[in-house]
């Protein structure tokens, strides 16, 4: 692929805000080939040109992880978290890259081409679809958090099956977050700005502050159970088997998963307290709901 070469082996790992700006780049590309070659239903296709447009500088980044292991004379849970530290980071701001594009295209494009170009995004308001739980609507009941952590759970547990499989399968899974994400907090902006007269990307600023604590701790709980997948997937092929190196990234790995619970649980708790307490938000979502239902 020619966009990976024009930038240095460790480009992304360097500079967190160049993984932004990918991110931004690499799903408006995604969006623009999908619309053209597939007019009729891009939404899908968007997000996996976007994925395969991401991969191979995910390979280059774990392809740099696993030299820096391999040269490491004992494995070393301090290095290890740092190592990985530094990618989760990297999945931060690309999630976010993209998230920015489906929010603001979701908010400048006529409905009609926001309809077609994010439909299946925008079914998940009416529980169609696999997607996190950032987006809850006002389903505000005494059982809402078990319901935001049994939801949560499984796309976390998709999303290190998937890594497992296929090394960094579940980026597909992470970008369709991010398009999903994006493109409800885009959508919700605007239809309350549209029946309360305020400037959507106000509105949208004031959601993205109020929602972005939960919706970071359950992205980095997705991105710690990649990584705990992609990494377990490769250290089977590059280490010997049942060896102590083995067991130890084996070992560390698996800790990574119990991490990601940790953010899980956190996420799930922040989140439903936001739900229940936060009256701006209810609002919000109030407003945009008398809209949509027109």
């Amino acid at each position: 692929m020619v966009l990976e070469h024009l930038f240095p082996e460790d480009w992304l790992e360097r500079k967190g805000l160049f993984a932004f700006i990918l991110g931004i780049v690499y799903s408006f590309i995604g969006i623009i080939i999908a619309s053209i070659l597939f007019p009729g239903d891009p939404a899908l296709v968007a997000v996996a040109f976007t994925s395969m447009l991401l991969l191979p500088e995910l390979y280059k980044i774990f392809d740099i992880e696993e030299r820096r292991e391999s040269m490491e004379k004992k494995v070393s849970f301090s290095s290890l978290w740092k190592d990985d530290a530094d990618v989760v980071r990297i999945y931060i701001f690309l999630f976010l890259g993209i998230l920015l594009v489906y929010s603001i295209g979701t908010i400048l494009l006529p409905s009609f081409q926001t309809n077609s170009l994010f439909r299946e995004q925008l079914e998940i308001r009416f529980g169609q679809g696999f997607s996190g739980s950032a987006i809850s609507g006002t389903n505000f009941s005494s059982n809402l958090f078990w319901s935001l952590l049994s939801n949560n759970f499984l796309v976390m547990l998709a999303a290190f099956i998937l890594a497992l499989l296929a090394g960094d399968g579940a980026i597909f899974l992470i970008t369709w977050n991010a398009s999903v994400w994006g493109a409800i907090f885009g959508i919700t902006a605007k239809h309350a700005a549209e029946f309360s007269g305020n400037n959507p990307f106000f509105l949208f600023s004031i959601i993205m502050l109020i929602v972005f604590p939960h919706m970071i701790l359950e992205g980095i709980s997705y991105f710690l159970a990649a990584i705990a997948g992609s990494v377990i997937s490769k250290d089977v092929l590059l280490e010997d088997f049942a060896s102590s190196r083995f067991a130890e990234v084996f070992g560390f790995n698996l800790y990574l998963l119990v991490f990601a619970l940790v953010f899980l649980l956190l996420g799930a708790l922040v989140e439903t307290w936001v739900l229940g307490n936060i009256d701006v938000y209810r609002q919000i979502i109030d407003m945009a709901s008398k809209i949509a239902i027109r």
